[in-house]
């Protein structure tokens, strides 16, 4: 795979540990899910691997790459583990009623920033960059919500692939101006967390596709 450098360089650990941990949390996004859809257990290791490495999939196949996060023992055990959390702690973890959303958005601002990063490193121009950053963050929470037979998140929800965007586009800017630092990667995903998180909790959404007004707002979450 051929790649050129951050600007500047970031250690390749610290884009490990962002991808690993981003691996997890979505990975307990996808468990949970798969607990309060009353999968069985092989059903739950299923979902949170699907959730935790889709969007790095996607990404890489669009790059042309072999997708790397699928072959790394680090990733994949992330994801094991966090659906192996999920189905022994569901208990405490689904009487909190947001606690997927709120793990899925975790995830959606590491990924985001790091699907950024690598789409950059492979050459990609500043807009497709931006686009594959967003995608690596959603491509997760696509893929489990078909797997749900549901309607996408990112379909039905405004602020789900704009905070992702939002996010990704941080890092394209600094790239651009040759000031990639770790900082810039905590301002992306800090800025895709929040604007996800306000939207959810302040309902917040683009316009709907909706000849019924107020349709919305009734939806269960």
């Amino acid at each position: 795979m051929t790649t050129v450098p951050s600007i500047p360089d970031i250690s390749p650990h610290i884009l490990l540990g962002i991808a690993v941990v981003g691996t997890f949390v979505f990975g307990v996004s996808g468990g949970l899910a798969a607990v309060r859809a009353k999968f069985d257990l092989f059903g739950v290791f299923v979902l949170a691997l699907a959730v935790g490495l889709s969007g790095g999939v996607i990404r890489d196949v669009l790059l042309n790459h072999l997708p790397s996060g699928f072959y790394d023992w680090r990733t994949d055990t992330a994801a094991l583990v966090a659906g192996l959390m999920a189905y022994v702690f569901k208990e405490p973890l689904t009487k909190w009623q947001p606690s997927i959303e709120v793990f899925d958005a975790v995830g959606l601002s590491l990924f985001c920033v790091i699907g950024a990063d690598v789409a950059l490193q492979a050459g990609a121009p500043p807009m497709p960059a931006a686009i594959l950053g967003m995608l690596t963050g959603i491509g997760g929470g696509v893929v489990r919500d078909i797997l749900l037979s549901r309607p996408p998140l990112v379909l039905r929800e405004g602020l789900y692939a704009v905070p992702a965007l939002l996010g990704s586009t941080v890092i394209v800017i600094g790239y651009q101006h040759h000031n990639l630092h770790l900082w810039v990667f905590i301002l992306g995903a800090v800025l895709c967390f929040l604007v996800r998180i306000f939207g959810m909790v302040r309902h917040i959404n683009l316009p709907v596709a909706t000849g019924e007004r107020g349709e919305r707002k009734h939806e269960a979450p």
